[in-house]
């Protein structure tokens, strides 16, 4: 028998309160500091649990990347008719554009940087 596993993906960042912060903002859910030093979780419905953790030399990624190579990132889903607000609401919080194209119908999808320099993307879902 298997042992029950979950997972939580976790940000390295210089600020991780900062970070925590606008994830909880932008995916209304909750900071939750704990016992272990620079973490913090962000928590909330639909199955939302991410971390942050405070990399004192922490240097934030670049895209693209010079060498065209794939980086992890945020994929998060908003319904169509949402997306336009979801991109405001983003951008409000701190969120940096990176490549917003309206690509229209199924595959809509932008692309943001957070404050402490990650990628995400709004991608439209149909709910």
């Amino acid at each position: 028998m298997a042992v029950p596993k979950t997972s939580v993906l976790v940000l390295d960042c210089a600020e991780p309160e900062e970070l925590a912060d606008f994830y909880a903002a932008l995916l209304n859910a909750e900071v939750r500091v704990g016992n272990e030093l620079d973490i913090v979780e962000i928590v909330g419905h639909s199955g939302v649990h991410l971390a942050v953790r405070r990399d004192h030399g922490y240097a934030p990624p670049s895209w693209p990347r010079p060498d065209d190579s794939q980086q992890a990132h945020l994929r998060i889903l908003v319904a169509r008719e949402d997306i336009d607000e979801a991109e405001r609401e983003a951008v409000g919080l701190g969120a940096r554009p990176l490549d917003t194209k309206n690509n229209g119908g199924a595959r809509d999808t932008r692309l943001y940087s957070d404050p402490a320099g990650h990628s995400f993307t709004l991608v439209t879902h149909d709910q």
